[in-house]
């Protein structure tokens, strides 16, 4: 597979895709097809308010982009939805993250360029975060957050070129979104570029455990 460089000296000319000037051109993924073995219940159901943690991190990615695409597993119970989200299904379960992805990007129109991707498990998400990372966004196949030498690869901007590396990964039995991050254009955000749009930096958040989503709910103000 053909590794392209790995730094900001490996963005994109202007020539060779379009740029983020048009918003409309950006979409949302949230994927949701995940185990939730460490919550010992599916996340995406969890009542955060008067809502359910998916629903409330689909209403929040929606008011930055649309459309929004959610990723499950095959036979997932979800909960309703606004009528614009779209819903993708794995091809094959048990693929992590990437087939999600996969499957995301091919139920998108095809004029999104661009997308935000969260996981379900994002309730804190700040709206403002998510426009900022989109800023950020030109040239590059990927987008990501490093705080203090960790990645986010579930809060972060993807362009539809990833397509063909994402078959070739699964195709290879590699999983890892990392190996996606390593294989395109990629550039690092750090915490100061968007401290701006989120000072806690909430949006990095995942609710993994019973205590995280305690946790979560305080911080919401829902408890």
């Amino acid at each position: 597979m053909d590794q392209r460089p790995r730094t900001d000296q490996g963005r994109r000319t202007k020539d060779q895709g379009p740029s983020m000037d048009d918003p409309t051109r950006a979409g949302g993924i949230v994927l949701c097809g995940g185990a939730s073995s460490r919550m010992g219940t599916a996340k995406a159901l969890l009542p955060f308010g008067d809502e359910t943690m998916l629903q409330r991190t689909v209403r929040l990615l929606a008011m930055v982009v649309e459309p929004v695409v959610v990723a499950a597993a095959p036979g997932q119970t979800l909960p309703t939805l606004p009528s614009s989200t779209l819903i993708a299904r794995d091809g094959v379960a048990g693929e992590g993250p990437l087939e999600g992805l996969r499957v995301a990007f091919e139920t998108l129109p095809p004029e999104t360029t661009h997308a935000y991707v969260t996981g379900c498990d994002a309730p804190l998400i700040q709206p403002a975060f998510v426009a900022k990372m989109l800023e950020l966004s030109q040239e590059y196949d990927i987008v990501v957050v490093d705080v203090d030498g960790r990645l986010h690869p579930l809060s972060a901007v993807y362009r539809r070129t990833v397509l063909p590396y994402i078959d070739a990964l699964l195709g290879a039995r590699q999983r890892r979104l990392t190996s996606l991050l390593d294989a395109v254009s990629t550039r690092r955000v750090h915490a100061q570029e968007v401290a701006s749009a989120d000072p806690e930096l909430l949006t990095l958040r995942n609710v993994n455990t019973p205590a995280e989503y305690r946790d979560a709910l305080s911080r919401a103000g829902l408890t």
